[in-house]
């Protein structure tokens, strides 16, 4: 006996299709190949390098390198597959929003890239101390590292949905953050505040953090066009039932994404009021989400109210953990659960809104 599915929307995000993963392997190998020249290069004009630890290491000319690949193949690629099924909406765009999603998507792959491969380095270097990067090997994890980050870059953005992006987003932060706290030079960071991670001017680990913010807020101003396109057809289906929540809501999101990267951009110990207005900025984008949502989003499942009205409940209690008058969560602690609490309501919204109006 089958199974009707009775939602006007369709049944999944697109995925990438047969000729999206035949060109994603072709793609992989090309960049495979560029790797073995660039790792041999690498070899022979900077033999024995370190794994990783040191401002001249291995991890840094392939992280390069990986920026570089990812960079081409998400340009290529995210501009092709606007013809593709399911993401057709984007040719609509007038073109100042294209250019601006494109160089989004783009900056976000090429970040992410190099963020991922370094750490992916660091890593392996805490296991093979001391160990030197000969040529023949310079050669192999060259030619492997472009070659797979050009598959994974090249698959990502070829079939972009909003649920991808979300993913894409929390992803990134993750990674970003966390490759900037291992890094830091300043093992106690954490006894001043979150925001002190990227205060190092001359140390990669702040250029890591600050980059992050900045290229998240980019993306969540993209992220919020493919809000704006779910919640027109969630509208249009008659799933959503305030036409008003469909234009509010993604222009709350672009406000969230410019004051996100308006952290980065001003860094605390540069331009501290800046700072801090952006910071807040992005909290008071997120409280008028949360209070709005029953206004905005009338007709989303019930479950996702409650899930939202526990985020607004958490976000309350970690303010009054926090105020002198009880002190029991110091500001490093507060920062670090108000962002995560920020980007775990966007992961669950982005959930609820895929399956709004579906009867399974």
């Amino acid at each position: 006996m089958s199974t009707v599915n009775t939602s006007p929307l369709p049944d999944a995000a697109p995925s990438p299709g047969r000729r999206a993963e035949s060109e994603a392997v072709y793609a992989a190998f090309a960049a495979g190949i560029l790797g073995a020249i660039y790792g041999l290069l690498v070899g022979i004009f900077a033999p024995d390098l370190q794994l990783a630890g040191v401002a001249d290491s291995f991890s840094v000319w392939a992280a390069c390198g990986a920026a570089v690949v990812a960079a081409v193949a998400s340009t290529l690629e995210y501009w092709r597959s606007r013809d593709r099924p399911g993401q057709q909406w984007r040719q609509s765009l007038p073109s100042w929003k294209y250019i601006v999603n494109t160089v989004s998507v783009v900056i976000v792959h090429t970040a992410l890239a190099f963020v991922a491969v370094y750490a992916l380095y660091r890593v392996l270097a805490m296991g093979f101390i001391g160990l030197p990067i000969v040529t023949f090997w310079a050669v192999v994890l060259m030619a492997v590292t472009l070659g797979l980050t050009t598959w994974f870059v090249y698959l990502s953005v070829s079939a972009m949905t909003t649920q991808r992006m979300s993913s894409l987003l929390l992803t990134f932060i993750a990674i970003g953050t966390l490759t900037a706290m291992v890094t830091t030079p300043d093992p106690k960071w954490w006894t001043i505040h979150f925001s002190h991670l990227g205060t190092f001017e001359d140390d990669l680990s702040s250029w890591v953090f600050n980059g992050t913010l900045i290229a998240a807020g980019l993306l969540v101003t993209t992220f919020a066009v493919y809000v704006a396109n779910d919640m027109r057809e969630l509208t249009d289906a008659g799933i959503l039932q305030n036409p008003r929540g469909m234009r509010t809501v993604p222009v709350l999101f672009v406000i969230m994404g410019i004051m996100l990267a308006c952290v980065g951009i001003f860094p605390v110990d540069v331009n501290m009021p800046a700072h801090n207005l952006s910071a807040s900025g992005m909290a008071v984008m997120y409280l008028v989400l949360l209070i709005g949502g029953p206004r905005f989003f009338r007709g989303m499942p019930r479950t996702y109210f409650v899930a939202s009205w526990a985020f607004l409940a958490a976000m309350a209690a970690s303010v009054i953990l926090f105020i002198p008058a009880v002190g029991y969560f110091s500001l490093t602690a507060f920062e670090i659960i108000v962002f995560a609490l920020i980007f775990g309501w966007i992961a669950v919204f982005i959930r609820f809104l895929g399956v709004a109006g579906r009867k399974d």
